[in-house]
């Protein structure tokens, strides 16, 4: 592969090119590109490796710094309020069962108490309209 330049390497990684300086000068001595005549980095494959390893590193390192002490308190303020919302639904849970057998209880001691009655004449009741009828 042919020498690259800071602008192609910044572009490649999708950074700046003062970034690519900067990481340029925190590599190690033997990472470090070497400089030609006219002052300019010449940049081989192996200083490409060792920017992008850099920058891959610096990246996860940054991105394991953002998970702060607030984050940590934030999610255990979240885990507690799960636990209690799961608390909650196993609850309403239990109680919408228990409603739900008082109301077939309900229903069957209803459908006993219409047959009792409709199978049984002497508990008809008489229509005021008949009642009426008969006495006269």
């Amino acid at each position: 592969m042919a020498n690259k330049t800071i602008s192609s390497i910044a572009k490649d990684l999708k950074i700046s090119r003062a970034r690519v300086y900067q990481i340029i000068d925190m590599l190690d001595d033997n990472e470090k590109p070497s400089k030609d005549s006219n002052d300019r980095y010449v940049i081989d494959d192996s200083v490409v490796n060792a920017i992008r390893k850099y920058y891959a590193n610096s990246n996860t390192k940054a991105k394991q710094e953002k998970t702060s002490p607030i984050d940590d308190k934030v999610l255990d303020i979240m885990r507690r309020q799960l636990d209690e919302k799961d608390r909650q639904i196993e609850k309403l849970t239990q109680l919408l069962n228990q409603q739900q057998q008082l109301n077939l209880s309900t229903s069957r001691q209803n459908e006993k108490l219409l047959d009792t009655t409709t199978n049984n004449p002497s508990h008809r009741t008489i229509s005021p309209l008949k009642a009426t009828i008969q006495t006269f």
